[in-house]
């Protein structure tokens, strides 16, 4: 980091505070993101570099010393007894070694991890008692979560009824499907309704509905991959999810314990290649010691788990030329402007169309005809122009 004051620091990380903290309100309680994921990462890494650097500015209601986001909704309160915590997040192979070299030098000899792919969803909490589901919850801040029991029991693969008469907790995502995402926002769309930016919000806004019906419609998911309580014989992480999957729980069958840096970084790269193949969104892989043991030996941080780490996938995104600007009007009247461009490869398929969804959101990136734009595809799927490359943009350009 480039060497600045106290009070240059103090300044900049009130400023990303507040830029973070507006976007996480849109991220989480409105389901409706302003920026893209890498842009709030980016923004978010900094605030943290800055408090490293100046423990004296870290301020308790920082977004770096709370999970989640802040529970603004009419769904009724319910208090975890075990905080649903967040993931520390990587974005490179180097980083990756160093959290393998800090678990090593933490218990004193090598460490197998299993390795699962990071579903692109919200978390969700599943209580059982004598074997029926008595209750369904978000992970809201961590702390406090809504209760979302009513539309839980419309998630056709959540158990409500365990194959055992046991009392206890699982975790994990709940997801929506790239079939049922495109199939729901061409619905809306017809309708003229706003769609939704990308299979994780679409999910969000499906799970939080207060008219359960509505969930139900909306062809909801789940993978399980925590179990919070499990019973004694069980050890190990990818234990834990063999014996989850028996109970009936839909758990993601791709995890592997692997035992080597090697091993996890051709796991990383299997995935890369396969994600948009998969029928549901991934926006990395995570690390969790296998042992459990092990996990509660090393504890968590305010915020999260010590023994896991997610890598988080780069954004891939082509530079392209914006041709024309076409508009459209819907049957109710919504007009839409859709940019047109110089057709490019982009996970996995060709485009040139993105849509702009309205005036205001053209107006706020500023694209013009003749512009050059990086693109990329919101949860893998919809084309969308992340921003203009204002140092290309030609002389002559009208907005």
């Amino acid at each position: 980091m480039a060497k600045i004051t106290l009070d240059e620091a103090q300044t900049e990380a009130k400023s990303l505070r507040k830029k973070l903290d507006r976007w996480a309100e849109d991220y989480y309680s409105k389901d409706a993101p302003e920026v893209e994921d890498h842009v709030y990462d980016q923004n978010y890494n900094r605030l943290l570099e800055l408090e490293a650097e100046f423990p004296q500015i870290v301020t308790p209601d920082s977004i770096t010393q709370r999970v989640g986001g802040q529970i603004n909704s009419d769904f009724s309160k319910v208090e975890h007894e075990i905080p649903m915590l967040s993931m520390g997040d990587v974005f490179s192979k180097e980083e990756l070694k160093e959290f393998d070299q800090r678990m090593q030098k933490l218990v004193g000899h090598p460490v197998a991890y299993n390795v699962e792919l990071k579903i692109d969803g919200l978390s969700l909490s599943l209580e059982y008692t004598d074997g029926k589901l008595t209750r369904a919850s978000t992970r809201g801040n961590g702390s406090v979560g809504e209760d979302v029991t009513a539309n839980a029991r419309y998630i056709k693969d959540i158990p409500q009824v365990l194959p055992e008469k046991i009392t206890t907790e699982v975790r994990g995502e709940c997801y929506m499907s790239k079939e049922a995402f495109a199939s729901l926002n061409k619905e809306r769309d017809e309708k003229g309704e706003a769609v939704f930016a990308n299979p994780r919000n679409a999910a969000a806004g499906s799970l939080r509905q207060l008219n359960a019906q509505v969930t139900k419609k909306r062809d909801l998911s789940t993978f399980i991959y925590t179990w919070v309580n499990p019973p004694k014989d069980i050890t190990s992480q990818h234990q834990a999810i063999q014996e989850m999957s028996k109970l009936g729980f839909h758990t993601n069958q791709t995890g592997k314990k692997l035992s080597s840096m090697d091993e996890v970084f051709d796991f990383i790269d299997e995935y890369t290649k396969k994600r948009d193949s998969l029928a549901y969104g991934i926006d990395g892989i995570v690390l969790k010691v296998d042992e459990l043991s092990l996990q509660q030996e090393l504890g968590n941080t305010v915020k999260v788990p010590r023994w896991e780490i997610a890598y988080k996938f780069p954004p891939e995104e082509q530079e392209t030329v914006v041709r024309d600007i076409e508009w459209t009007v819907g049957r109710t009247g919504v007009v839409t402007p859709t940019a047109v461009m110089d057709p490019v490869q982009l996970a996995g398929t060709t485009v040139s169309r993105a849509v702009l969804h309205n005036a205001d959101l053209l107006k706020q990136k500023d694209v013009r005809i003749g512009d050059t734009v990086l693109l990329h595809k919101a949860g893998d799927i919809i084309p969308e122009i992340s921003k203009v490359i204002l140092s290309k943009r030609p002389k002559d350009s009208k907005p």
